[in-house]
């Protein structure tokens, strides 16, 4: 009997450990196993997404609001429309307000950090955010720099 109670204490050591692992991975990665419910999808368009990618955070303030459910070519502007479900508790967007990509970190993980504006219309689901910044690329930024010193000589 003592035999058969340290296999099941083994057993069940073995099971929490792999939920343990599971929930870290689960939070490290930003993933959850439940949808909420309560979310709204809006919009944006930008010139350049620049590694944007889906489940990326969406962020006010520094706290994330919601997340990118797609990034995609809209064809009538040839921009990069970027979709996304925002949490329905943050029902106080208004109509004015921007969206930028930004970096996190040293790995350059992406984001879109929302601003809110001073109308006090609010943004309702499908609508598209207008006021936009697109994401900072560092070829770019070099090309233009090295192209400046060119002219210069």
């Amino acid at each position: 009997m003592h035999k058969r109670w340290i296999e099941i204490s083994v057993g069940l050591m073995l099971v929490a450990g792999v939920a343990a692992l599971l929930s870290l991975a689960l939070q490290v990665s930003g993933g959850h196993l439940t949808r909420s419910a309560d979310r709204y999808p809006i919009d944006a368009l930008f010139e350049n997404a620049a590694g944007l990618a889906p489940k990326a955070q969406v962020t006010l303030a520094g706290v994330t609001v919601g997340e990118v459910v797609a990034v995609v070519i809209d064809p009538q502007t040839l921009m990069a429309k970027v979709q996304m479900q925002i949490n329905g508790e943050v029902n106080y967007l208004s109509i004015d307000s921007s969206a930028s990509i930004l970096t996190a970190g040293l790995l350059g993980e992406k984001y879109v950090g929302l601003t809110v504006g001073a109308e006090d219309e609010v943004l309702e689901a499908g609508d598209m955010i207008e006021d936009t910044q697109s994401a900072l690329v560092l070829e770019e930024l070099i090309g233009q720099f090295l192209l400046n010193l060119g002219d210069s000589n």
